[in-house]
């Protein structure tokens, strides 16, 4: 018997959970200003967190899936993005799509169930996708841009991603062996905060790592630590670059831990044993980081206070626009289905501009 054929799977960790560097800077990270910057983003997305759970709690906003814990993730990951290229986002990236200029309260409008909201300000995003509740339905979406980017011969990439749970999808499968076979320029970033709503990465898939399905489509599969920032916009970083040169896809599984809830109408201390969350608080991405800036002499508690303060009051404001955004027009689910209006749908369109809306909506 011969063995036909071998995988490796490599871990990329930059800072380790005291905050120390156990190997060098990449060259972006030598630059003070945008390690602040990567430290302010993560507390944004944790200020924005914190704001939506406490609309949802109040009865202000629908249900909201919490990034908390994960920050260092989709934050690593928007970093690394170039401004043209694409962004297919699944329901918990919110922190990258801020760094795409998609504003904190058209995010929480889309919680609270308007969908205009996923027509994004901004110009930078207004060829990303909005978000995707289905599970890795975005995937294959994502594929086909990479597709139409590779046919154009554009020297651009499209980054995508998913849960852990997501990898068990047939559309991640799809997804992947399309991308390998065409040698995409995509990326793939695993968030593998352990759990699959309520299921365990352990009784979700037998696969020692979430890394190595890379090796089904026939591309490189790696794991970094998702809880070290610095890490991974690095390792994004470089997966991007290979992807526009025409090396093909990657998939990056980002190692890490939901300190919250699924979502909002999730119970997680139902099935989370409080010693594996009480040691996941002990390797949380702010932790680590907090540290090293602070050995580097570029943070303290003063800034940290006056950072905490000000994130708290921008997504305050973020909050409060949402609650008086002037509510869509009854209309509008006719009016944006059709280009021409079939005439046998005239009278509804007509009862329904002379619709009133409820009270508070």
């Amino acid at each position: 018997m011969n063995v036909v054929a071998t995988f490796t799977v490599t871990f990329t960790q930059i800072l380790n959970e005291q905050g120390d560097l156990i190997q060098p800077l990449p060259d972006f990270a030598k630059d003070a200003e945008t390690l602040i910057m990567l430290y302010r983003q993560m507390h944004m997305l944790r200020a924005l967190d914190a704001r939506a759970v406490i609309m949802q709690r109040t009865g202000k906003m629908g249900t909201y899936p919490s990034a908390l814990g994960q920050e260092a993730v989709s934050i690593g990951m928007g970093a690394a993005m170039h401004k043209d290229d694409i962004f297919v986002p699944y329901y918990r990236d919110q922190g990258a799509m801020m760094q795409r200029g998609v504003t904190p309260t058209e995010i929480l409008n889309y919680w609270g169930g308007d969908e205009r909201a996923s027509n994004f300000i901004t110009p930078e995003a207004k060829e990303d996708f909005p978000i995707c509740i289905c599970i890795s339905t975005q995937l294959l979406h994502a594929a086909g841009v990479a597709y139409a980017l590779s046919l154009r011969g554009e020297k651009r990439a499209v980054v995508t991603g998913c849960g852990d749970g997501g990898t068990s999808e047939g559309d991640f499968y799809e997804s992947i062996n399309f991308a390998g076979a065409q040698r995409l320029p995509i990326v793939y970033v695993i968030n593998n905060n352990q759990w699959a709503i309520s299921v365990p990465r352990n009784k979700q898939t037998s696969t020692q790592t979430l890394a190595q399905k890379a090796f089904a489509g026939g591309f490189e599969g790696i794991q970094v630590d998702g809880n070290d920032v610095i890490a991974v916009r690095h390792v994004v970083e470089q997966a991007l670059e290979k992807a526009r040169k025409g090396g093909g896809p990657t998939l990056i599984e980002a190692i890490t831990y939901r300190l919250c809830d699924h979502t909002t109408v999730d119970d997680a201390s139902r099935y989370v044993d409080k010693p594996d969350l009480d040691k996941a608080w002990e390797l949380e991405p702010f932790k680590r980081f907090y540290a090293y800036l602070e050995k580097e002499g570029l943070w303290d508690a003063q800034k940290e206070k006056a950072l905490q303060e000000e994130c708290s009051a921008r997504m305050a404001e973020a909050a409060q626009a949402c609650i008086h955004t002037a509510p869509a027009q009854p209309t509008d689910i006719i009016d944006y289905m059709y280009e021409t209006l079939p005439a046998s749908y005239q009278y509804q369109r007509d009862e329904l501009s002379t619709a009133k809306l409820p009270e508070g909506h």
